[in-house]
């Protein structure tokens, strides 16, 4: 959501001068194909199998309301590094509400308050916030934070440490801050047939949370044929939430003709979401941020449509969606429930000390509703 205003600031250009404006060309929505031209398979029931669970996990939940909650509190603006959450729709929201995303800790107005995302940060940004005189806010996700003490346990146990994840993905680059000296970066099977280590030094393998499942398992096979001696992190670190996606996928693909998946394109977990249905038996597997984003061409001759949403979506986003393919005959629609999901984790210490100073509830649901929040 954008709020545009007629009203400008600054001083007005003089008569007889020329100001050059930049104008964004309007998009055009192109024509739809009509139900009517789309190809139905012969005596087939057109249907979608919606994928459970989906959508948002406690840790997204968590850092969206931390801002929310922050915004009411504190007031606009609230700075926030980074994306909360891999979600256009979510940032887009949270930028009319008043949250202003930065890149790095120095765009932050010294003395300011921030909030650090969801996919965690390294030790340095800490202290450039400190060095700054920053409040901040640490929205970062529980899970992400235990991999980040795994590492620097490792790290001072004297462990060199291979992380399987992705270069430049936040979360990486945040665990990677922790030990730099200790951490070596495998981003796929390839990478850990080549990767070189010193034979006599003491292995372990931790991972990025939001991989899918099957390809690092294969990465760590890799590693663990090369090198025996490698030791297992002591408890799985891939994201509860991401598992439980894959496998509801998983469910549905060999019956799909098509798995959309709700998502955005710098969201690990949704982008794995269709690598996984195409793996796993889908006709065709396509990702989107908002249902306007189908190419309804996608519907010739399918019958069966799977749906889900990565752990960073907001349901009223599948919603839509389901709308859409509703339009287009695909009006029966079974919800495929492969777990159930209760998680909850509570909002940020820093953030949980100055509501209760104000009197204020510091619980981020009220009376046990999990969607205490305007993302909508």
């Amino acid at each position: 959501m954008v709020h545009l205003s007629s009203r400008c600031s600054g001083p007005r250009p003089r008569l007889g001068t020329v100001t050059a404006v930049t104008v964004p060309t309007p998009t055009i929505p192109r024509k739809r194909l009509s139900p009517e031209d789309i190809r139905r398979p012969e005596g087939a029931e057109q249907r979608v199998l919606l994928a459970a669970p989906r959508g948002y996990c406690a840790g997204v939940d968590r850092a969206v309301i931390a801002v929310e909650r922050a915004l009411e509190h504190y007031g606009a603006p609230i700075y926030v590094r980074k994306e909360i959450v891999h979600n256009r729709h979510v940032v887009e929201t949270l930028s009319a509400m008043g949250a202003v995303f930065v890149n790095e800790t120095d765009e932050v107005p010294e003395g300011a308050r921030v909030v650090f995302s969801a996919h965690g940060v390294s030790p340095a940004v800490h202290a450039e916030a400190a060095h700054r005189e920053l409040s901040t806010i640490d929205a970062t996700c529980p899970l992400v934070t235990k991999v980040h003490r795994e590492a620097v346990r490792f790290a001072r146990d004297g462990y060199r440490i291979l992380l399987v994840g992705h270069a430049g993905h936040e979360e990486v680059e945040g665990t990677m801050g922790e030990a730099p000296e200790h951490i070596t970066l495998i981003q796929n099977p390839d990478e850990a047939r080549t990767v070189k280590v010193d034979p006599t030094e003491s292995l372990v393998w931790i991972s990025q949370t939001t991989l899918s499942v099957d390809e690092t398992m294969e990465t760590v096979n890799i590693l663990r044929e090369r090198f025996p001696h490698l030791q297992d992190p002591p408890s799985d670190d891939i994201c509860y939430a991401t598992q439980n996606r894959q496998v509801a996928v998983k469910k549905i693909a060999p019956e799909a003709d098509l798995v959309l998946v709700v998502g955005s394109a710098n969201s690990s977990n949704s982008v794995r979401l269709v690598e996984v249905a195409l793996e796993h038996g889908a006709k065709a597997s396509y990702r989107v941020d908002f249902a306007r984003e189908v190419d309804e061409s996608w519907f010739h001759d399918v019958a069966t449509v799977g749906v889900t949403s990565g752990a960073s979506v907001p349901e009223p986003l599948v919603q839509e969606l389901l709308t859409l393919l509703a339009d287009y005959g695909f009006t029966s629609v079974e919800e495929v429930v492969t777990a159930e999901e209760d998680l909850m984790f509570s909002l940020p210490r820093e953030l949980r000390k100055d509501l209760k100073a104000a009197g204020k509830k510091t619980a981020n649901k009220p009376d046990g509703a999990d969607r205490d929040h305007r993302i909508i």
